[in-house]
C-alpha cells in the first residue's frame, strides 16, 4: 500500500514537473515570438523573386510556398507562408490569401496578384512587383543614405558646442571673475549660456524632449500632418527631393498597376494610399472622385500645382492617345533619374553648409574665450 502510494506521489510530482516545463516552455515561446519581428521588405522582396522563378519553371503554387516556406529563417514570416498554403489548399485564391496580412502585403501587391490570376500571369506580374519593390528599395536606400552625412556632422556640431559650454568655459570662468566690465559682449554672451547649461541642464533635457514628445504626437494628427507635409514642400532643397519622391512614386504606381491590367479606380485609390504626403493623397482621392463620376484624370489635375504642367499635359496626351501606362511608366523612370541626380546635388549641398555652420559655431566659442584674454594683456603691457 505504501509503495503504492509513493508511486502515485512520484508520477503526480512527475506529471507537475512536465507540465511545469511545457508551461515554461510555452511562455518562452510566446515571448520569443513576441520579440521577434515579422518579415522585412527584404524577406517579401526575395520571397516574389523566388516565387516568380518557380512559378516559371513549371511548379505548382502550393508546392512552390512550401519550397520558400522551408527556407525562409523568420518564424513570423513561416508561420504566415504556411497559413496562406493551407488556405490556397482549402479553396481560397492567392490574392485573399496575401489579404489577410495587410500589414505585410500592401493593396498594391494584392490587386497585381488578383489582376494576374484573372489573366493567368501570375509569373510575369510577380516580376513586375519584384522590380517595383527592388526600385522602391534603392529609392529608400539612396534618401537614407544621403542623410547619413548630415546627420553625424549635425551630431559632432551639438555635441561639440555642448562639450565646450559645459565642461571647457566653466575653466575659464575664475580667469574673468572681478573683470566682467572689460569682457566683451559675446564673451558675456557665451559665458551666461554656459552658465546656465550648467546650473540648468535638466530644465533644457526637459525641454528638449517635452519639444519633440509634442512635435510628434502632433504631427499624427490630421492638423499636424498637413502642416508637416506642407513643410516638406516648401523648405529649400528638400521641396524639390520630396516633389520629385512623391511624383515619381506615384505615377509610377499608377503605370505599374494599370499597365497590370488594375482597374482605374483601384489604381487611384492604391496611388493615393501610397504617395507619402497628404496634399498628394488628397488630390489622388480628388482625381478618383473626378474619373468615377466619368471625367478625365488630367482635367482634374490642372487644379492642382502639385504636378508640373508638362506631366499633366502628357498625361493628357496619354489619355487621348490610349497610351496612358506607358506615357505614366516614361515619366515615371525621368523623374526617378530626376531624383537620383537631386539626392547628389542636396548631399553635396549640405555637407559643406553643415562644416560652415559647425566651424561658425565653434569658432564664436573659441573667440569669445580668446578675446578678452588679448585684451586683458594689452591692458596690463599698458
Amino acid at each position: 500500500m505504501i509503495s503504492t502510494e509513493n508511486t502515485l506521489n512520484n508520477y503526480s510530482s512527475n506529471t507537475r514537473s512536465t507540465e511545469n516545463k511545457a508551461t515554461q516552455e510555452d511562455l518562452v515561446t510566446r515571448i520569443n515570438r513576441k520579440l521577434e519581428s515579422g518579415p522585412s521588405r527584404k524577406d517579401i522582396l526575395n520571397f516574389t523573386n523566388q516565387l516568380s522563378v518557380m512559378i516559371r519553371a513549371g511548379i505548382s503554387l502550393q508546392d512552390s510556398l512550401e519550397a520558400i516556406e522551408s527556407q525562409v529563417e523568420n518564424k513570423k514570416f513561416k508561420e504566415m507562408l504556411l497559413d496562406i498554403r493551407s488556405n490556397i489548399e482549402s479553396g481560397q485564391n492567392f490574392s485573399q490569401s496575401l489579404a489577410q496580412y495587410p500589414k505585410v502585403f500592401s493593396n498594391l501587391y494584392i490587386n497585381m496578384v488578383a489582376a494576374a490570376e484573372i489573366s493567368g500571369s501570375l509569373s510575369s506580374m510577380l516580376d513586375k512587383l519584384a522590380e517595383y519593390l527592388d526600385q522602391e528599395a534603392e529609392t529608400r536606400s539612396q534618401i537614407i543614405g544621403a542623410m547619413v552625412y548630415p546627420i553625424i556632422l549635425a551630431t559632432m556640431a551639438i555635441s561639440s558646442t555642448v562639450f565646450l559650454l559645459m565642461f571647457v568655459l566653466p575653466r575659464f570662468l575664475t580667469v574673468f571673475e572681478g573683470k566682467e566690465d572689460m569682457l566683451p559682449a559675446p564673451t558675456k554672451i557665451v559665458m551666461g549660456l554656459s552658465s546656465f547649461m550648467t546650473n540648468y541642464w535638466y530644465v533644457i533635457l526637459i525641454a528638449i524632449i517635452g519639444i519633440v514628445w509634442g512635435a510628434i504626437v502632433y504631427i499624427k494628427t490630421p492638423n499636424g500632418r498637413g502642416v508637416w507635409d506642407k513643410l516638406k514642400l516648401r523648405i529649400p532643397l528638400i521641396k524639390t527631393l520630396c516633389r520629385n519622391l512623391y511624383i515619381s512614386r506615384g505615377l509610377h504606381t499608377m503605370g505599374v498597376l494599370s499597365n497590370s491590367g488594375v482597374p482605374i479606380l483601384d489604381t487611384l485609390t492604391i496611388t493615393a494610399d501610397i504617395s507619402g504626403n497628404v496634399h498628394y493623397k488628397n488630390m489622388w482621392k480628388s482625381v478618383y472622385e473626378s474619373v468615377r463620376q466619368g471625367h478625365k484624370i488630367s482635367s482634374t489635375l490642372v487644379q492642382f500645382d502639385l504636378l508640373p504642367g508638362a506631366v499633366v499635359q502628357m498625361i493628357r496626351s496619354g489619355e487621348e492617345s490610349g497610351t496612358l501606362s506607358s506615357v505614366l511608366q516614361d515619366v515615371a523612370e525621368y523623374y526617378a533619374r530626376e531624383l537620383k541626380a537631386i539626392i547628389k546635388v542636396v548631399t553635396s549641398m549640405l555637407e559643406p553648409i553643415m562644416i560652415v555652420v559647425m566651424g561658425s559655431v565653434v569658432g564664436f566659442i573659441a573667440a569669445s574665450i580668446i578675446l578678452p584674454i588679448f585684451k586683458m594683456s594689452s591692458v596690463l603691457s599698458k
